[in-house]
C-alpha cells in the first residue's frame, strides 16, 4: 500500500516465490528493483491493474486514502494506496493506512463490498494518518462492507495507546454484530463465505 517499513519490508517479500506479481504504490517500484521479483506494477489512484491467473483472472484498483507515503525524510514523492479486489463478483477492499476520509462510499459505489481489510492501531497520537477502530467501520460501513479484518494492531509498537486497544474497541464496537468480524485475534482464519 506504500513504502513504510512495516508495510513493505524486503526481508518478508523475499520469503514469496520470484514468480509473485507484485502491485505497490506509485514511485515506490524503485525500492523493489533489487528484489528478484519479475514483474512489478505501480499504480496511481484510479489505476488498475488485471492479472491473469490459470483459474481466472483478478482485478485491482488503486483509491485514494488519507496517510502518506515516505520511506525516509527525503522522499515525501510516494505514493500511498488503499486497494480494491474484485474476481468473480467478490470484492475486498484493503485499505493499508489511512485516516477517517469519506473515500469509503465511493468505492462502495459499483456495488457491494465482501471484506474491507482494515487497520485499526497507530491513531494515538497520529490520528492525521491512522483511523480508530470506530472510524475503521464507518469507513467499511460507507462501503458497504459485509465482513471487517481489523488489522495494524499488535504487530508494531507504532504508536502510545495500549497494545490491545484497538482489537478490544473494535470487537466493543461491533458487539451488537460479532459476526462481521472477520478475526479476533492474530494467527487465525476467516474463510469468505
Amino acid at each position: 500500500s506504500h513504502a513504510h517499513f512495516d508495510h513493505l519490508d524486503l526481508r518478508t517479500l523475499c520469503c514469496f516465490d520470484n514468480k509473485t506479481r507484485l502491485i505497490t504504490a506509485r514511485a515506490t517500484g524503485d525500492l523493489l528493483r533489487r528484489t528478484r521479483f519479475r514483474e512489478i506494477t505501480e499504480l496511481d489512484w484510479g489505476q488498475r491493474k488485471i492479472l491473469q491467473f490459470g483459474a481466472g483472472q483478478i482485478e485491482i484498483v488503486a483509491f485514494a486514502v488519507k496517510h502518506w507515503g515516505a520511506r525516509t525524510r527525503r522522499d515525501h514523492y510516494r505514493g500511498y494506496n488503499g486497494y480494491l479486489l474484485s474476481r468473480n463478483r467478490r470484492r475486498v477492499v484493503f485499505a493499508g493506512d489511512t485516516a477517517m476520509t469519506e473515500n469509503f462510499a465511493l468505492v462502495g459505489r459499483e456495488g457491494a463490498i465482501d471484506l474491507a481489510i482494515m487497520g485499526i492501531g497507530a491513531y494515538e497520537p497520529w490520528i492525521q494518518s491512522h483511523c480508530t477502530p470506530e472510524q475503521a467501520i464507518a469507513m467499511a460501513n460507507a462501503a458497504g462492507a459485509r465482513f471487517i479484518m481489523p488489522v495494524h494492531h499488535q504487530t508494531f509498537r507504532l504508536s502510545f495507546e495500549p497494545l490491545r486497544e484497538p482489537i478490544e474497541r473494535f470487537q466493543a464496537a461491533l458487539q451488537g454484530q460479532p459476526e462481521r468480524i472477520a478475526l479476533r485475534e492474530i494467527g487465525e482464519t476467516f474463510l469468505l463465505p
